[in-house]
């Protein structure tokens, strides 16, 4: 099991350190990573009352090529939307937020969603 799998990483951003970090030179070339890293830092700590519906997109207009790798997919994502922290869904807007507590994997967390939502 690599490192990446042994630890569980909290924040968006880490992860993302993390997969820029084993990104080949061709990625590296056609991406402005310096660029991605500071929309991050700048994105991760708006707050979801300061934002309007202009500022985010829409999360079913943003298409990625499923084609490409998980890396090169994650930094389109990242070039292509507005905040990679909040975004459109309908009409509601989203704000994704990961939790402190490493103890939790995304599975527990949406499970506990759900049971709260139809208790």
């Amino acid at each position: 099991m690599s490192e990446y799998k042994k630890t569980k990483i909290a924040h968006l951003t880490l992860i993302m350190f993390k997969y820029i970090i084993n990104l080949e030179s061709d990625l590296m070339n056609k991406y402005n990573i310096e660029e991605i890293k500071e929309k991050l830092e700048r994105c991760k700590n708006i707050n979801l009352e300061d934002v309007t519906f202009d500022d985010v997109d829409e999360i079913s207009f943003i298409k990625i090529d499923r084609r490409k790798p998980s890396n090169e997919r994650i930094l389109d994502f990242l070039t292509k939307v507005k905040n990679p922290y909040i975004f459109k869904c309908n009409v509601h807007l989203v704000k994704m937020r990961f939790s402190e507590n490493t103890d939790l994997t995304a599975d527990d967390c949406l499970t506990r969603v759900l049971e709260n939502l139809y208790r």
